[in-house]
């Protein structure tokens, strides 16, 4: 199974360990973990399940595509998935 690890800055605001969990695209994955830890997607997703703005998602070192949907398909079940804050500014 992917495993999924989340920045210590978000740790700072909810609970949110590495895990594992099925899936055959980004955002499956990520639903399998935010079904376990509800408070979580608040924090990664908006309302519509889009990637909120603030946040970013690495699939294997690289950025996912699909933004929007999470549709990026997950390679094999060694993948790692990296969710982080994004920072901007200078």
């Amino acid at each position: 199974m992917p495993t999924v690890t989340f920045t210590r800055n978000l740790a700072r605001h909810v609970d949110c360990p590495r895990a594992e969990a099925p899936g055959a695209t980004v955002a499956e994955v990520l639903d399998a973990i935010f079904a376990e830890n509800p408070r979580l997607r608040g924090y990664v997703v908006d309302e519509h399940g889009c990637l909120r703005k603030h946040m970013v998602v690495f699939l294997d070192g690289t950025a996912v595509r699909d933004r929007a949907a999470l549709s990026d398909p997950i390679p094999d079940a060694s993948s790692q998935i990296f969710v982080m804050q994004a920072l901007s500014g200078g």
